[in-house]
């Protein structure tokens, strides 16, 4: 189950398996939508978040990876809307304090972003550090300026 929905970031390709968001990617083009609840209601929070109406998010999602991975993103998910935490800040808080370049690799393959919001990690030193989303560094500048965050380019 997948659905489109055109943004100032681009399009994002939103997938569903049952009740349960999967994934968001960015694509060049847009497909046939489903309709099923979860997707519509992912819809409508990833708008209300892109335009500054939310701060969190409620749909049901679940990411599939290792172990590590899921818990290197279950500490994206506790870093507060509005703020940043360093590659560093998120090992410790994972588990993992001496494998920080394990855990940018799995901040990195997040299927999830924007609800697990990986564009909040940037490099200890304040600089923005990379985004694998459609659209790069320039997408976590827009994103993470939507939560009222400057960073230098």
């Amino acid at each position: 189950m997948k659905r489109y929905l055109r943004t100032e970031i681009g399009i994002l390709e939103i997938s569903a398996d049952g009740n349960t968001i999967t994934s968001i990617k960015g694509t060049e083009e847009c497909g046939e939508d489903d309709s099923s609840p979860i997707l519509i209601q992912a819809e409508n929070e990833i708008k209300e978040y892109l335009s500054g109406e939310r701060t969190s998010f409620s749909v049901a999602a679940k990411a599939a990876g290792t172990a590590f991975q899921k818990s290197v993103w279950e500490a994206l998910r506790k870093i507060p809307y509005g703020e940043t935490r360093s590659y560093s800040d998120i090992a410790i808080l994972s588990g993992h304090p001496n494998a920080v370049r394990a855990v940018a690799n799995a901040v990195g393959a997040n299927p999830i972003p924007i609800i697990i919001p990986c564009h909040r990690v940037i490099h200890r030193d304040g600089s923005l550090g990379g985004f694998s989303m459609y659209g790069g560094r320039e997408t976590k500048m827009k994103l993470l300026g939507i939560e009222g965050i400057s960073l230098p380019e």
